[in-house]
């Protein structure tokens, strides 16, 4: 695999990244939207696990947005070491 190739690569799970972070946050939507819909039901199975399911998927939404950012800082450190500017310059 080339250079270009690499951070092909490295771009597609940048943005396969973005799209788990998405969908986390809309669990952590549909589970906010539950817990307000048992206001009025008042299950108190429902009361008792939602907080803990909530928080489970809040840690791993900030899990995947930590190792986003590193992942991005570790392609950007790439791109500028390897001088892929100048590579993708050429190939157009």
């Amino acid at each position: 695999m080339d250079k270009l190739e690499k951070v092909e690569m490295m771009d597609k799970i940048l943005r396969e990244f973005e799209d788990l972070r998405n969908s986390q946050l809309s669990v952590l939507k549909k589970i906010s939207k539950i817990e307000a819909d048992n206001i009025n039901l008042g299950v108190g199975l429902l009361e008792k696990r939602l907080p803990e399911m909530w928080q489970n998927v809040d840690s791993n939404l900030n899990l995947v947005s930590t190792l986003e950012e590193e992942f991005q800082a570790y392609r950007d450190k790439y791109y500028t070491d390897n001088n892929i500017a100048a590579l993708e310059d050429a190939e157009e």
